[in-house]
């Protein structure tokens, strides 16, 4: 973590603009100018990035409550407390984490990631997502988990900005964990959309992210759950985030739309 780093503050950049979304501060003002068309696109992207913040808490809860003691978390974004290993380790001080980014505005945030509590350990990589080999051999990582147990790997809301083959880049990462690991995600969808025209449509506000340089690729219910070909999906199988393990609440009209993310979680048997 040394040496200069340039955070190119002039163009937009999709973990600072999620940061905005929650209401953070580490932005500029082109992730502010950007976050700002967004917002005019698609009023509901507030409600989305806090709602995939809820899951990714809710999730990792779950799987520490079913045994998990590890955790790789790849494209972890700008931290924003509690943090994944805060959460795991509320349920079992024991847990190691991993997080892995190649964002530099991330990088220079890494300390507040590295506070581990004192019976578990947390570790920072710097890789790119679309290099999986390279994040399983990362000396942070070997040192800090012991792949010959159960690791849950967690991708939120991050393979929708991966370019290439990136169902190539999840079986990479699951082939070597043993069974009883864990992958967990979510992913945009233009599902719900109505049509082109649609004005509260995801496709709108996905084309503001293409338009400022950043790559998105929206998948469909069928092609999310392609990822977990070959692990057992935990109930409820691949759904609207919100709905996750629902315990039956209820929810205003329109609210699948203004999510626009499923999620899933599967054990390798």
């Amino acid at each position: 973590m040394s040496g200069p780093i340039d955070l190119r503050t002039d163009i937009p950049h999709s973990a600072r603009m999620y940061d905005y979304f929650l209401g953070g501060k580490d932005n500029y003002n082109a992730d502010r100018a950007a976050a700002e068309q967004a917002l005019a696109q698609f009023p509901a992207v507030r409600v989305t990035a806090r709602t995939n913040r809820d899951y990714m808490l809710q999730v990792t809860r779950f799987l520490a409550e079913q045994g998990v003691r590890q955790f790789l978390d790849i494209g972890t974004g700008i931290p924003t407390e509690p943090n994944l290993h805060q959460v795991a380790q509320e349920v079992a001080p024991e847990s190691r984490v991993v997080y892995v980014d190649n964002d530099p505005i991330v990088l220079t945030y890494a300390r507040a990631l590295l506070v581990s509590s004192p019976q578990g350990r947390t570790a920072y990589v710097e890789a790119d997502a679309s290099n999986p080999a390279d994040i399983l051999a990362a000396p942070e990582l070997l040192a800090t988990l012991d792949l010959s147990q159960p690791v849950a790997v967690s991708l939120m809301a991050l393979l929708h900005f991966v370019p290439g083959d990136v169902y190539e880049v999840v079986r990479t990462l699951m082939e070597p964990l043993v069974p009883g690991s864990y992958l967990a995600m979510s992913h945009v969808t233009t599902d719900f959309d109505d049509g082109p025209d649609d004005p509260d449509g995801m496709a709108r506000l996905l084309q503001v992210y293409m338009d400022r340089g950043i790559p998105v690729t929206p998948r469909t219910k069928a092609e999310v759950g392609r990822f977990f070909d070959g692990l057992e999906l935990v109930d409820p199988g691949v759904e609207v985030i919100h709905r996750w393990r629902d315990a039956g609440i209820g929810h205003p009209p329109g609210h699948d739309k203004r999510v626009s993310l499923y999620g899933a979680v599967g054990r390798k048997v």
